[in-house]
C-alpha cells in the first residue's frame, strides 16, 4: 500500500500519494463542485445545522449520500460549545445514523465536550455501521470507553504536540481501531503518519497497510 490514506480532511490532496475522504460540509452542497474521482463524506455538521429546517438539510444529504464516491456520512455529531440545544443535536445526529444504516456506510463523528452524552447514546443504541470519532484529542480514559463500545478513533495533527492526549491515546490503543487525518490543518497527512510511526514504533509503510486494512474492514472497499 503506497498511498497515505487520509480519513478526514477539508483540504484536497496535494500529491498523488494521498488518498483522502474530503468532507463536504452541508453549507457547501448548493455550490457542489468536485472531481468524481475524489472520495467524499457528507453530513450535517452541528455548527451548520438549522434547528428549524434540518429535515430539509437532511434531504439534500440523502440525495448525495447514495453516490458511490460518498464513502461515509458525516461529519455529524454533538458539540456543547455551540448554542444549538443538545436535544436537537441528538435528533439530527440520530437521523444521520439511520441514513448511514440504510446505506451501510460508516459515520464520521464530530464530538466536542459531549463524550458522556455520546457514550450514553451508544449504550442505548444498537448500531449496525461503524462509528469513527474524528480528530480525537481527549483523555485516554475517554478513548478506552469509546473503544470498549466499539467505536474507532481518527487522530490528527495533535500528534505533533509532545505529550498531547492524542499521543498518549495512540501509545495504548489497538492499531486495528485507528485512522489518521489532517482535518483542516495545512499539514500533509504523510507527516501525521511519520509522527504516528515514531510513537508506535511502526514504519510508515506498516501504518499505511494497517490503516488501509482498517478502512477495508469498515467499508468493504478493496481498491483505491
Amino acid at each position: 500500500m503506497e498511498h497515505f490514506f487520509n480519513f478526514h480532511t477539508h483540504l484536497l490532496p496535494e500529491t498523488p500519494e494521498e488518498k483522502s475522504i474530503y468532507n463536504l460540509l452541508n453549507r457547501e452542497i448548493d455550490n457542489l463542485e468536485f472531481d468524481e474521482r475524489q472520495w467524499i463524506s457528507v453530513g450535517i455538521h452541528p455548527w451548520y445545522a438549522d434547528a428549524e429546517n434540518w429535515e430539509t438539510q437532511l434531504l439534500k444529504i440523502e440525495k448525495l449520500a447514495v453516490l458511490p464516491q460518498v464513502k461515509a456520512i458525516g461529519e455529524c455529531g454533538l458539540d456543547k460549545l455551540i448554542d444549538l440545544p443538545l436535544e436537537i443535536q441528538l435528533l439530527i445526529f440520530e437521523a444521520q445514523v439511520k441514513l448511514a444504516e440504510r446505506l451501510q456506510k460508516p459515520v464520521i463523528i464530530h464530538c466536542v465536550k459531549a463524550f458522556n452524552e455520546l457514550i450514553r447514546w451508544k449504550k442505548q443504541r444498537k448500531v449496525n455501521v461503524p462509528l469513527i470519532v474524528h480528530g480525537f484529542n481527549n483523555k485516554p480514559q475517554i478513548a478506552q470507553q469509546l473503544l470498549s463500545h466499539g467505536l474507532y478513533l481518527s487522530l490528527g495533527t495533535a500528534l505533533l504536540t509532545l505529550n498531547s492526549n492524542a499521543s498518549k491515546v495512540l501509545k495504548e490503543m489497538p492499531l486495528e481501531r485507528l485512522f489518521l487525518e489532517n482535518d483542516n490543518d495545512n499539514i500533509t497527512v504523510s507527516i501525521v503518519y511519520d509522527i504516528a510511526g515514531q510513537i508506535t514504533g511502526k514504519t510508515s509503510l506498516e501504518l499505511r497497510k494497517q490503516l488501509w486494512q482498517n478502512f477495508v474492514g469498515i467499508s468493504g472497499y478493496t481498491h483505491f
